[in-house]
């Protein structure tokens, strides 16, 4: 499956109308839900194959932010042979405590993994987060740019942001299957 291919499937598994109550609030009659494809296995190992040599050198972790970038890091952890964190956006209040899971981020640079990015918010906390840890972090991937102004957004926390696909790609490659 090529990268057009891929964008095309992508689009048709997740792209969904109806009414839709978003996170700002509003009402929308079109919906992107990401768990769809996320769920299937030859999209996902398409995914970690399209987004590998997205991954910076000198990477150590692939940090898979809660929930949509657990089984994205999870499926570039299986193809690019690096290890992977996963990473809760809030510490657990029970057990080991923990922010992230499968390792030590402490001096390791690491690559954030997510799979939709429309403000990068949550990415940006979630780093913060790391980031007191110890980690190193100067990269952000993900599957999808949904929002254009996240990358902005990210900049100015230090941090560069390279989608696999934007919006417009996946409905561009939709439009044109």
């Amino acid at each position: 499956m090529d990268k057009k291919e891929l964008a095309r499937a992508i689009y048709e598994t997740s792209y969904i109308t109806g009414e839709f109550l978003l996170r700002s609030g509003q009402i929308s009659n079109e919906y992107f839900d990401k768990y769809l494809f996320e769920a299937r296995p030859e999209l996902l190992g398409a995914v970690a194959r399209v987004m590998r040599p997205l991954i910076p050198g000198g990477t150590e972790l692939l940090a898979g932010l809660e929930m949509g970038g657990i089984p994205v890091a999870a499926a570039l952890a299986m193809e690019s042979g690096l290890p992977a964190l996963y990473v809760r956006k809030r510490a657990k209040e029970y057990g080991t405590r923990k922010l992230a899971e499968g390792g030590d981020a402490r001096g390791r640079r690491v690559c954030v993994i997510e799979d939709v990015v429309t403000t990068g918010g949550q990415i940006i906390e979630s780093v913060k987060e790391l980031r007191a840890l110890g980690a190193v972090i100067d990269t952000v991937l993900c599957v999808i740019l949904r929002g254009e102004k996240a990358a902005e957004t990210l900049a100015r926390e230090g941090l560069r942001l390279i989608p696999a696909f934007t919006m417009q790609e996946l409905k561009a490659a939709a439009a044109d299957g």
